[in-house]
């Protein structure tokens, strides 16, 4: 029996929860998505999910950012095919292979100049969090050094443990360090202020011989905090990262996971700053679909020996051609560009719609990787030290890049359109988790799959495909603003408040956008 075919004398609907009431007997509790996106997919293509019960949904969650190209693109069942057709090997360890060379030209061909000139790649086990562990082997081995710098709200994995259980290091020193931001500023202020703020204490760390940090092996860091909540680093503070690390002959580890690949509106998050790290941490959108990730680092840190590093499932030869075929695809098709601005788009859009609801605290994002805060506005704001933000866009030019402004907001009648601040306070509103989780909710009665991510899980995310079209943008945002009008109307009820009215409501007619 084909896998998207039901049992002949089952309805699709009894088969359809049958599916689910199985996964939830017999599968870990640990499971995620399943249980906030009870949906059973039998087919797919591009934007759109077919489920077994008939729904169709708008995909924004995309293999949380795997599917660059969207569902099964004619240029990745292609590549496929071609491999399965011409008689392959599927599995090869580390030994060379044609469709491993195309794969790496294509790769190279992308890279930061630096990295693409002199650089070295090892092929990793399949997940990215497999590829963050040798990169931090790595670095170790090159520096003889044990402590890595690291940043708060970040996410690497979930492989902690690998190295003590296979009679290694029983853990990692890791130092955090705190990651700008606006809206929750760990300074208060934000902007440019806030992040020279956080450069400062990162440079007073290294260099105070009573610190208590020794100098670690090196620095990773997400150029744009995807989990930590849609979290755009900075140009400038990216920038100045690059130059502490690199004249204290730190290795800099760019974890590209989640934002490579023509997400963010370049084809490496690094490319909006223009800093050139000495590792890439690279997966999900390089596989095409398919299981695949790879560090590529400067040659001077290539001081392994053989089978320093190694892993059985890294010669993945179906993942290596879709994600050549991908990778071509992106590139050729200017599709980097293309999210800048039609992310760009979304994000003007999304930011009126903040103009009009108290329970959306901040709007952020670079391309097509887009976050929405939600607050619960009656709960009164936190003190100015848990964070503050200008009273401008601080979001900044295209998609989040480089904030500009670090004033304080002080509002003696009432809170500014779109800021999720409270009457007359200098803060942001406290999360509201149970908000976000209505709006997704909402989004998947009216077919949209949207994640949920963000330091207290209150932001609801969006990575649509990069092939998403101008139609389905206007679908997508329309079914997510019908979302946010059921979930924040008088009389809306949201998880975990048995029945009690919610707290938002929509904002005075007529009241401004936010800039």
């Amino acid at each position: 029996m084909a896998l998207t075919q039901l049992p002949p004398a089952a309805s699709p609907a009894a088969a359809y929860e049958g599916i689910l009431r199985r996964q939830s007997s017999r599968e870990s509790a640990a499971r995620t998505y399943a249980r906030s996106l009870p949906i059973v997919p039998v087919r797919a293509r591009g934007l759109t999910i077919e489920g077994a019960d008939g729904r169709r949904y708008l995909d924004c969650l995309s293999g949380a950012g795997s599917l660059a190209l969207g569902h099964n693109h004619p240029v990745v069942l292609e590549a496929i095919r071609s491999v399965l057709d011409s008689g392959a090997p599927l599995h090869v360890l580390d030994l060379a292979t044609p469709v491993k060379d195309a794969f790496t030209d294509e790769l190279f061909a992308t890279l930061p100049r630096g990295l693409a000139a002199s650089g070295r790649i090892q092929f990793c086990s399949p997940a990215g969090t497999d590829a963050v562990e040798a990169a931090f082997k790595l670095v170790r081995t090159a520096t003889g050094r044990d402590g890595l710098l690291a940043f708060t709200g970040a996410y690497h994995g979930m492989t902690e443990g690998a190295l003590a259980a296979s009679g290694g290091a029983s853990g990692v020193r890791v130092t955090r360090l705190p990651y700008p931001q606006d809206y929750r500023c760990p300074y208060g202020i934000g902007g440019e202020h806030g992040a020279r703020l956080a450069a400062r204490w990162t440079e007073s760390l290294l260099d105070d011989p009573k610190s208590g940090v020794r100098r670690p092996a090196g620095m990773i860091v997400e150029p744009v905090q995807g989990e930590g909540g849609v979290l755009p680093a900075p140009d400038g503070w990216l920038r100045r990262m690059r130059e502490l690390t690199e004249a204290r002959s730190i290795p800099l580890i760019a974890d590209e996971v989640q934002t490579g690949v023509g997400r963010t509106g370049a084809f490496w998050a690094v490319g909006h700053s223009g800093i050139e790290p000495d590792v890439m941490v690279l997966s999900k959108a390089i596989g095409g679909s398919l299981p695949l990730a790879v560090i590529v680092y400067l040659d001077d840190l290539d001081v392994w020996q053989p089978g320093d590093h190694a892993g059985t499932f890294r010669g993945n030869q179906l993942a290596m051609a879709a994600g050549a075929a991908t990778l071509r695809y992106v590139r050729e098709n200017g599709l980097a560009a293309r999210a800048a601005t039609l992310g760009g788009r979304m994000l003007d859009r999304l930011r009126r719609l903040a103009g009009e609801y108290e329970c959306i605290g901040e709007v952020r994002g670079a391309g097509l990787m887009i976050g929405i805060e939600f607050v619960d506005p009656e709960q009164g704001a936190g003190a100015f030290a848990e964070g503050g933000r200008g009273a401008g866009d601080a979001t900044g030019p295209e998609g989040g890049h480089g904030p500009d402004c670090g004033t304080r907001i002080s509002s003696p009648a009432a809170p500014q359109p779109g800021t999720g601040y409270g009457p007359g306070v200098e803060g942001p509103l406290p999360a509201s988790p149970a908000r976000a989780v209505a709006v997704q909710q909402e989004c998947l009665r009216r077919g949209l799959i949207v994640e949920l991510g963000g330091r207290h899980s209150c932001v609801v995310r969006l990575l649509p495909p990069l092939t998403i079209t101008d139609e389905q943008a206007e679908a997508v945002l329309d079914r997510l603003s019908d979302a946010v009008a059921a979930a924040c109307r008088p009389g809306s009820r949201i998880p975990g408040t048995a029945g009690i009215p919610a707290p938002s409501t929509p904002k005075e007619a007529g009241a401004a956008s936010p800039a």
